[in-house]
C-alpha cells in the first residue's frame, strides 16, 4: 500500500477530508516549535535529587543501578555485576567513543566484542544518550555508535549513563537530542526497566519482549 492509499484510508476511518490550509499551517508550526507539555512537579529538583530519583524509579521497575565515581571503575563495576548474577563475561558492546574510552584492561577476563547483538549473545553493553529522572528511564537513539539489537536480543542488558546527562523531564531529553542531533534519528527507543509484560492471566513475566535484567552503570561526573 503506498503512502498516499494509507492516508486515505485513515481519512475514510475518521470520515474527514484532507485538512485545510489553516489546520495544514497551525500543525506545521506546532512540529516547528515543539511546544511543551506539562511537567510534573516531582522532576523539577535540584541535580542531586534528580539522580536519587531517577535510581529509585529505576529500581521501581525491577532494574539495578550502580554508582562508580570515574570511567576507571566501570570495568570492576560491571565484572562484580555479572559475577553477582552469575553470568558470562562475553560482552557484546557499542562502537561507542566513551566505551571504547573505558580502560577494559584492567580486568581483562571481560570478553568485548563491538557490533550489533545477535541471537546467542547473552549480555549487552549500551551508552546511553539521556537518561530522565521522572521515570526511570533511558534515552536509546539508534546510531551506527549505538545499535539497535543491543536493547533487544541480549538476556541481560548494561547501560553506562553518566550523571550529567541526567535530566528531569522527557522534554528536557527531547531538547538534547534535537540540539545534538539536529533531527530524529531512525529510531528512539524509551527504556524503563527490563522487558516485561502481565498479558496472560495478570502474571508478571519478565523478558517478554527484549532483556530480562536491565542494569545502569551510572558515572558520576557531575560536582552537583
Amino acid at each position: 500500500m503506498t503512502k498516499q492509499a494509507m492516508l486515505a484510508a485513515i481519512r475514510r476511518g475518521l470520515r474527514r477530508g484532507p485538512l485545510s490550509d489553516a489546520e495544514a499551517a497551525m500543525l506545521r508550526g506546532r512540529l516547528i516549535s515543539h511546544p511543551r507539555q506539562l511537567i510534573p512537579a516531582r522532576s523539577r529538583l535540584p541535580h542531586a535529587e534528580q539522580v536519587a530519583l531517577f535510581i529509585a524509579n529505576v529500581e521501581k521497575e525491577f532494574g539495578s543501578v550502580v554508582r562508580v565515581p570515574e570511567l576507571e571503575a566501570v570495568p570492576e563495576a560491571i565484572a562484580s555485576y555479572l559475577a553477582a548474577q552469575n553470568l558470562p563475561t562475553d560482552i557484546v558492546m557499542a562502537p561507542h567513543p566513551q566505551l571504547r574510552a573505558v580502560p577494559w584492561a584492567i580486568r581483562p577476563l571481560l570478553q568485548l566484542r563491538e557490533g550489533r547483538a545477535e541471537a546467542s549473545d547473552l549480555v549487552s553493553l549500551q551508552h546511553a544518550f539521556a537518561g530522565v529522572a521522572e521515570t526511570g528511564t533511558l534515552m536509546l537513539p539508534s546510531a551506527p555508535e549505538r545499535p539497535t539489537t543491543l536493547n533487544l536480543l541480549a538476556d541481560t542488558e548494561i547501560v553506562l549513563l553518566r550523571a550529567s546527562r541526567l535530566v528531569g523531564a522527557y522534554e528536557e531529553a527531547w531538547d538534547l537530542l534535537r540540539a545534538e542531533m539536529g533531527g530524529m534519528p531512525r529510531n528512539v527507543m524509551l527504556v524503563t526497566g527490563p522487558s516485561r509484560s502481565a498479558d496472560i492471566e495478570q502474571t508478571l513475566e519478565l523478558g517478554a519482549h527484549g532483556p530480562r535484567r536491565l542494569h545502569v552503570v551510572l558515572l558520576e561526573d557531575t560536582t552537583a
